[in-house]
């Protein structure tokens, strides 16, 4: 990792601290996605099957899992993974359940009612990623809020292996969530196929989940397009920036930093301290601890672009943070809920040393599908609202159209909109009102 002091970098090299390793890569992301898209929009499903053999090496015959694949899948599953995968559902339930946007109806003024009502997405699509390793963590945290939103079909692609199978704890999360169909694709096609549809997949309104730079650019592409797809927000490879005072355990914070680093070599960590003396124990610690992960090599590539960066205060800490706009931001510090009110983007939250940013990937009950390349700024995380349309309802009885009618007609004759001012002019002289204004 990089050791970096803030207040001795100059704008250019501030920018530089906090760059995001992909984005080197943009244009040639663009091209070799926008490639991919055009390829599945003219073969379909012979383009998925060729790409996959292409990216994923495997021979696809059917790309939809069977209910033998689904049953298999659940005899092969030791118990207790079944177990800690029904119960992490069910926490991530008792979250999402509890906030769901609800409907409202309130009288704006006497005999002028208005309301929100909540309708689901009709069909949504759902992306969780195998690369290196499977993760149906997503499966649940995509599924169970497209489950409490009513989505009335829920498509899930996720990547093949070898042997042209799904993981099995992928295809186990996947039915306990109530997801309806599953494809055995990944990548740039997988969101392809189901912004456009094939003769296996079928088109959706929207699609969910996060994924690596190929991923994250393909779904940026279908949700540009008016013959895409909308998409719940740009979630792409993982980040975490830690925030930590001089008293922070060094091990936990090491240990916090690497939880994302062994997502993937794009994966970027930063750790901004005041204390120079936290920073270099945490450098050791981290090449500790690195070197004795199954992932280790993973994990160091992401650590190559990754920062460890003083501060002068927490106060500057915090104000760095908000300019990079992590996906996860960790407050090891004394009294974390202190810095709450100056935090102004982040995906998620985890306050104190007992509360490491795994607990939300998996089973606290929170989503873990968060904005990251700095998409905090104005996205938010996936909820049961992300599944929903709202739609506002609007009924104004007579008395009250004679209430707000003349609002109506001063503002639209401000704006020189004759066919609106006469649109309630009209009603108002059949009701007797002879000075309607103008």
């Amino acid at each position: 990792m990089k050791r970096l002091d803030w207040n001795t970098l100059d704008e250019a090299a501030r920018r530089d601290a906090l760059a995001r390793p992909t984005q080197a890569r943009a244009q040639e992301l663009q091209q070799g996605v926008a490639q991919i898209v055009a390829q599945v929009r003219a073969q379909g499903d012979q383009a998925l099957r060729d790409l996959s053999a292409k990216y994923d090496r495997c021979a696809l015959d059917a790309i939809e899992v069977s209910e033998a694949e689904f049953a298999a899948a659940e005899t092969a599953l030791a118990p207790a993974l079944k177990a800690a995968i029904q119960e992490a559902a069910g926490r991530i339930e008792i979250y999402h359940r509890a906030a769901a946007p609800q409907p409202v109806g309130v009288d704006t003024a006497p005999g002028v009612r208005v309301e929100r009502l909540l309708r689901p997405i009709t069909r949504v699509g759902l992306y969780v990623p195998a690369g290196s390793a499977p993760l149906p963590s997503t499966a649940l945290m995509l599924g169970v809020p497209a489950k409490i939103a009513g989505c009335r079909e829920v498509v899930l692609c996720s990547p093949a292996r070898a042997d042209g199978s799904c993981d099995e704890a992928v295809l186990y999360a996947s039915r306990v969530t109530g997801v309806h169909r599953v494809f055995k694709l990944g990548g740039a096609q997988a969101i392809a196929a189901m912004a456009y549809g094939t003769d296996s997949v079928p088109r959706c309104d929207k699609l969910f989940g996060p994924g690596n730079a190929w991923v994250t650019e393909a779904k940026l592409q279908v949700s540009g397009d008016p013959e895409g797809a909308a998409i719940d927000m740009p979630a792409g490879p993982s980040e975490v920036l830690v925030i930590a005072d001089a008293d922070a355990n060094a091990a936990f914070v090491a240990a916090d930093l690497l939880s994302q680093a062994e997502h993937g070599p794009d994966s970027q960590v930063i750790l901004l301290s005041p204390s120079a003396a936290l920073l270099d124990r945490v450098a050791d610690e981290v090449a500790r601890q690195c070197a004795t992960l199954p992932r280790s090599g993973i994990a160091g590539k992401a650590l190559a672009q990754s920062r460890l960066i003083q501060v002068d205060s927490l106060a500057q800490a915090v104000a760095v943070s908000n300019r990079y706009a992590p996906e996860h931001l960790i407050l090891q510090v004394a009294a974390p809920r202190e810095l709450l009110d100056g935090i102004e983007s982040a995906g998620s939250i985890f306050l104190g040393p007992w509360t490491p940013e795994s607990v939300g990937d998996y089973c606290s009950g929170s989503n873990h599908v968060l904005p990251t390349y700095g998409y905090a700024r104005s996205y938010s995380g996936v909820s049961v609202a992300s599944y929903q349309k709202q739609i506002s309802v609007q009924e104004v009885s007579a008395d009250g159209l004679r209430a707000i009618g003349p609002c109506t007609i001063t503002l639209a004759a401000a704006e020189q909109l004759e066919a609106h001012r006469r649109a309630v002019s009209m009603r108002l002289e059949a009701l007797g009102v002879t000075e309607a204004g103008s």
